[in-house]
């Protein structure tokens, strides 16, 4: 299975969400083609009612400690209730562009 499927299935057995996206961007990045080390996840799950912002973000790690032990390098979260997503109305900020590398002026 692949790091991104493996990220999908985990995130939609323990968030139940109403939207996930898990977008693998290591092409944006000085990887080898075919990596998978660089994702952006995009979820909106009922079970973030009443977390902040960090509660959130610590409640993803923890699903993905396996999949973080093994090689993701990056990890970008864009982390909503229902209701923000609708008022958001599918809207999330792109990532910025990678500085890293060769790529730094």
């Amino acid at each position: 299975m692949s790091m991104q499927a493996s990220i999908e299935q985990t995130l939609f057995e323990g968030l139940d969400p109403v939207h996930l996206e898990v977008v693998n961007e290591s092409d944006k990045h000085n990887v080898p083609p075919g990596s998978e080390s660089h994702f952006r996840i995009i979820v909106a799950s009922p079970r973030f009612e009443g977390l902040r912002l960090l509660a959130r973000h610590r409640q993803v790690h923890g699903l993905l400690a396996r999949e973080l032990s093994g090689g993701i390098h990056a990890l970008a979260l864009h982390t909503l209730t229902p209701e923000e997503w609708t008022a958001r109305e599918g809207r999330v900020a792109e990532s910025p562009p990678c500085l890293g590398g060769g790529k730094r002026r």
